[in-house]
């Protein structure tokens, strides 16, 4: 039996470091986009205890300064994309006002570090929220253009196509395919 499940990444992860930092009985506030302050120096073995124990579970500690900020900018992205208000901001303004550096650094430091542009980078992930719209929600494609802040439904289609190699009603085809045989594969 298959069983299919979303995951909230954000919230798994503030939670498995929660209670790795209540385990180790470090006291700390957390901070805006994944940052944490321990509210007292760390022992050497402390720290280490920490960071092999969030290892496990995939997480680790960015020790360079522009590496958190390439994570902060990709939070900062998400958190954007998930405000209905927030969405229809231009991103750099969003991204300077939120991060405080002017939108230039921030587009150099991210495309150093992760070979693409935050634009591009906006873009995959506006197309993951048009996959997930276009498989839980019953929404038209104009209505998902609409919300995601599209000028057109064709400009939504086709940066779709140009990253995914579908056309949306396509995508949706196949999912809605996945879905039934799934269920059938249930009752069998």
């Amino acid at each position: 039996m298959k069983i299919y499940l979303r995951y909230n990444f954000k919230v798994i992860c503030e939670t498995i470091v929660r209670e790795q930092l209540e385990k180790l009985q470090i006291p700390y506030s957390t901070t805006d986009l994944g940052g944490v302050n321990t509210l007292e120096i760390l022992s050497v073995e402390t720290k280490e205890v920490l960071f092999k124990a969030l290892k496990a579970y995939g997480i680790t500690i960015l020790d360079d300064q522009k590496e958190t900020l390439v994570d902060r900018i990709k939070n900062t992205i998400d958190e954007m994309l998930n405000d209905e208000n927030a969405r229809i901001l231009k991103v750099s303004s969003y991204l300077s006002d939120k991060l405080n550096y002017t939108y230039s650094y921030l587009s150099a430091v991210f495309s150093e570090n992760t070979y693409t542009s935050i634009e591009n980078y906006v873009i995959l992930r506006k197309v993951d929220l048009v996959k997930e719209l276009l498989c839980d929600a019953d929404l038209t494609l104009t209505e998902i253009s609409y919300r995601l802040n599209y000028s057109s439904v064709s400009h939504l289609s086709g940066q779709f196509k140009k990253t995914t190699g579908l056309t949306p009603s396509t995508f949706q085809r196949i999912m809605r395919r996945k879905k039934i045989q799934s269920l059938q594969d249930i009752h069998s």
